[in-house]
């Protein structure tokens, strides 16, 4: 029954926009505005954002992703040198201080999503897991905009 209604809170809050938090483990996490761009197939990867907050007293890690959608979640980030040449690699693990939170979007940090299994189409969801350094989750289902989404907004 408790696991039935958790998932009836978390696809409310999705479908209404508000924030999801974790029911286990690193429970001072919030995330908001997630969303992902649709994909024209599987051959090139995908990419998810959001806006992770942890609104506890102690700093939290984010260590890794998992989602069924891809093979090789991570999170990367886009940089952009002094000659204007921009660059993406892996970011490793992401601490968020206490009472602070970590934007992933377009042009820096992201959920890059290597080795789709199936195509991103816009108006369905996919669950993305966030896994914290103190073992607890988080999982989200984000959903998929248009493939020329700029935000959240729907």
């Amino acid at each position: 029954m408790k696991s039935t209604v958790a998932a009836i809170a978390l696809a409310f809050s999705v479908f209404v926009g508000l924030p999801t938090t974790s029911s286990a483990g690193s429970e001072d996490i919030v995330v908001e505005d997630a969303w992902a761009r649709a994909s024209i197939g599987t051959n090139r990867p995908g990419a998810a954002y959001m806006t992770v907050r942890n609104t506890g007293p102690d700093p939290v890690t984010l260590v890794g992703l998992e989602t069924p959608l891809a093979m090789m979640p991570d999170i990367h980030e886009t940089t952009t040198d002094a000659n204007g040449v921009s660059s993406m690699g892996p970011v490793g693990e992401i601490t968020i201080p206490a009472g602070e939170s970590v934007a992933l979007e377009p042009g820096g940090m992201h959920a890059m999503l290597m080795r789709l299994q199936i195509k991103m189409v816009e108006g369905e969801t996919f669950p993305l897991t966030l896994n914290f350094a103190d073992g607890g989750t988080l999982t989200v289902d984000v959903p998929i905009l248009g493939i020329a989404a700029r935000g959240p907004e729907r």
